[in-house]
């Protein structure tokens, strides 16, 4: 298992770059890996982070549409959010495992 270092503090990471101890996780490694990814995060992304971190703990299926139906944030919002491949960003940035609804 590879290690990486975010916010001076080292993490298990898998080959693609995520997170494989969701208790490592803290705001300051999330701000270091949306950084990584061209992201500067806001509250409305912090809200989404906290929505997947607490569905994935509930081992809960993370899909975009759940995301668009969450209440707080539309289809349009996520990928505005996280541009490109908003699930797969946010999933990292959240300190979560890859969802599978990601190809």
């Amino acid at each position: 298992m590879a290690q990486k270092v975010f916010a001076g503090i080292s993490v298990d990471v898998n080959d693609d770059g995520y997170m494989t101890d969701r208790s490592q996780w803290t705001k300051d490694i999330a701000k270091e890996i949306a950084k990584e990814e061209g992201i500067e995060l806001t509250e409305k992304h912090y809200q989404v982070i906290e929505y997947l971190r607490e569905r994935q703990a509930k081992g809960e299926s993370l899909t975009i549409r759940s995301v668009g139906t969450s209440g707080f944030i539309d289809i349009k919002g996520f990928y505005q959010l996280f541009p490109g491949a908003p699930m797969k960003k946010a999933a990292k940035i959240s300190g979560i495992p890859k969802p599978a609804s990601c190809v």
